[in-house]
């Protein structure tokens, strides 16, 4: 029989009763979204063996969503194919790299070109003191309250609240998960505790997320999953010395400043200044670096600065050059006398070239 509804009262505007046909429908309807729930949660893998993500451009905005530093003028010189050819081998390997050098020696910019070259997308980190594990794996951004209030009889008034918590993946998960490449700017600079989680994911290839529950706790690391990390010495400022269980687990590379002709190569392609303005502000620099400490010695960073800065003040002679590569080297003075001495470094270096 048929229900007919003979008593077609209402509740705040809303039929106190529903047809059984009006039941079924809900319930199919709830039913097929919870099937397109499920699915979404589900990467698959297309017949080429390549992910293919069932959430459209969500893991496509990845790369926008961290950030990642563009690297437009990269120089691949003989020297710098060299040290691209070594990262390239322990990585195909499965071993991460970690790249050790002084600062502005070009570290983050072979890091970056050699994780894109790689052909996956790249996730980016940036290491400081306050970086946290969760930082690197993710957590729960809020925790969402439905209340469910059942009107199928009217004379009947039943209540229940649902709390759901979201997890947020940082990008180490995401990584992991999908078989990205992960370039760990600064690593030497996170406090050693936070990066204990990349113990098991370099070695047993699990990533232990510790604040989750039931099997949803551990992922599987995609076997594309390769990572870089750049560190400054250790005899730099801010830096820690990492523990020696991660250390035993990565392959180290030791950078130094790049030779004369490739930092002309570098600066140019930076600055599009004349070949012999370029010569001369890597002459100067590499002049100081053999006479100053190893933490202050002057990078191709410095190269590059000076050079933007010959360029707008456009060549205007020789006491500007001497002062702009005097406010370049300032930034590490510990006091006026150390400024004066870097300031007559200078002015031999200058003089040393005509």
């Amino acid at each position: 029989m048929k229900f007919k509804e003979t008593h077609p009262r209402k509740v705040r505007g809303e039929s106190v009763h529903m047809t059984k046909e009006e039941k079924m429908e809900e319930l199919t309807i709830k039913g097929s979204q919870l099937q397109v729930t499920i699915s979404k949660d589900e990467p698959e893998l297309n017949n080429s063996g390549q992910l293919h993500d069932l959430r459209g451009n969500e893991l496509e905005s990845v790369e926008a969503a961290y950030l990642v530093p563009d690297n437009n003028n990269f120089i691949d010189t003989p020297d710098v194919k060299k040290l691209d050819e070594r990262i390239r081998l322990w990585l195909k390997t499965g071993h991460p790299v970690h790249l050790i050098g002084p600062t502005g020696c070009g570290k983050t910019s072979l890091a970056m070109h050699t994780a894109k070259e790689l052909g996956r997308p790249v996730v980016w980190i940036n290491g400081d003191e306050s970086v946290t594990t969760t930082d690197l794996i993710g957590g729960y951004s809020q925790i969402e309250q439905e209340s469910l209030r059942d009107k199928y009889i009217h004379n009947v008034f039943k209540s229940s609240d649902i709390l759901k918590a979201d997890w947020i993946d940082n990008p180490l998960a995401i990584a992991c998960k999908y078989g990205y490449t992960l370039v760990y700017n600064e690593f030497s600079r996170t406090k050693p505790s936070a990066n204990n989680v990349l113990l098991s994911v370099f070695e047993e290839k699990i990533l232990e997320l510790p604040t989750k529950f039931g099997e949803e706790r551990y992922i599987q690391v995609h076997p594309d999953f390769k990572a870089i990390l750049t560190s400054n010495s250790i005899e730099y400022a801010g830096v820690h010395k990492p523990q020696d269980a991660l250390l035993d687990r990565l392959v180290s590379i030791y950078m130094d400043y790049y030779s004369f002709n490739t930092e002309v190569k570098i600066v140019q392609a930076h600055t599009d200044l004349p070949l012999h303005d370029v010569k001369k502000i890597v002459s100067v620099v590499t002049s100081l670096r053999e006479k100053l400490p190893d933490a202050q010695k002057p990078g191709t960073r410095a190269c590059i600065m000076i050079g933007k800065g010959l360029a707008a003040s456009n060549g205007s002679g020789n006491a500007d050059f001497e002062q702009i590569c005097i406010d370049v080297m300032a930034t590490k003075t510990n006091s006026r006398i150390d400024l004066m001495e870097k300031q007559k470094l200078v002015k031999e270096a200058i003089l040393a070239l005509k």
